[in-house]
């Protein structure tokens, strides 16, 4: 998430009410994730275990829980709780806008796009030309939607992440400030869920067909010419390459990436990054033809157990 102006390092730390390690006017751009940083960037870290990664990571703002040293060309926020003061500072940056109608008159929709009755276009939304956007669906604010879309009815698109710090009193969720950005071309099918991104995009590439119930977590970026069956689970922060096919009911873990024209069989549970094409199927996955091999080798298991008598 980029600011709409630079910020000084010293302003920053005002908003959160912390201390700071570097020149009072170190230049801020922007918030993001560890795995989208950018220089200019506000990282945050509250584990020892990652403070390595973020002080030598491409963002050149650190908001960490330890005096530590900081590293050249580099600036520190120090807070107590970095989770908390990361959640302060999107709610300053995107802050939530409530709205009493159905369609924002700050949402911008393109020539010939069809809007069915009872459907939710929030703010700053912004909707290409031809689309077809079906009764009931919701777009949450800063959505983004190419050319040529098709939204089938009770989708929703923008939903928080799925993202949370375990605390004594309870989950505490990390607010989402990032966007989802259709691309042209894009088919969606009834009741699919597709969350924003934490600080950067949750992206669906140009071409790609969605089934029904589908659920896109946040971050998640999907290439071109995909096809994605109904009842697959996507986690967050998942790279899937262009024109994966992914049949019904698969599931993956978070922070994977699928490679380009890779095919992965119903029900299959994704637990790590997989090659292009080839076919996988299985939990956990393997190459279809491997898992296949194994699956006609415990039926034969009886009868050697038998020969052995």
């Amino acid at each position: 998430m980029k600011f709409q102006k630079t910020y000084f390092l010293q302003e920053i730390a005002a908003i959160i009410d912390c201390e700071f390690v570097g020149e009072a006017t170190f230049p801020v751009f922007g918030m993001n994730e560890i795995h989208i940083v950018e220089p200019g960037d506000i990282v945050f870290v509250d584990h020892p275990k990652y403070y390595d990664k973020a002080l030598h990571s491409a963002a050149t703002i650190v908001l960490i829980n330890k005096n530590v040293p900081c590293p050249e060309g580099k600036a520190l926020l120090i807070s107590d709780d970095p989770f908390r003061d990361f959640n302060k500072l999107t709610n300053y940056f995107k802050p939530f806008q409530s709205t009493t109608i159905s369609i924002s008159t700050s949402a911008k929709i393109g020539q010939g796009t069809v809007i069915q009755p009872n459907t939710f276009i929030g703010n700053h939304v912004v909707i290409g030309k031809n689309c077809l956007i079906h009764s009931n669906v919701s777009i949450y604010d800063h959505t983004i939607i190419g050319d040529n879309v098709i939204i089938h009815a009770g989708t929703i698109l923008g939903a928080d992440a799925f993202y949370y710090k375990k605390r004594a009193e309870g989950f505490d969720q990390l607010v989402s400030g990032g966007r989802v950005v259709i691309e042209n071309n894009v088919g969606i099918g009834a009741l699919c869920t597709i969350d924003k991104g934490v600080t950067g995009d949750t992206t669906i590439g140009e071409g790609t067909k969605i089934d029904n119930q589908v659920h896109v977590g946040h971050d998640t970026v999907i290439g071109k010419k995909c096809l994605i069956a109904s009842q697959t689970g996507i986690a967050g922060c998942v790279i899937i390459e262009d024109e994966v096919t992914l049949w019904g009911q698969v599931g993956t873990t978070s922070g994977i990436t699928i490679g380009t024209k890779a095919v992965v069989l119903g029900q299959t549970g994704i637990t790590k990054s997989i090659e292009g094409g080839k076919i996988y199927f299985g939990t956990p996955v393997e190459e279809s033809r491997e898992k296949l091999k194994q699956l006609a080798n415990i039926k034969k298991i009886p009868e050697m157990l038998l020969k052995l008598k």
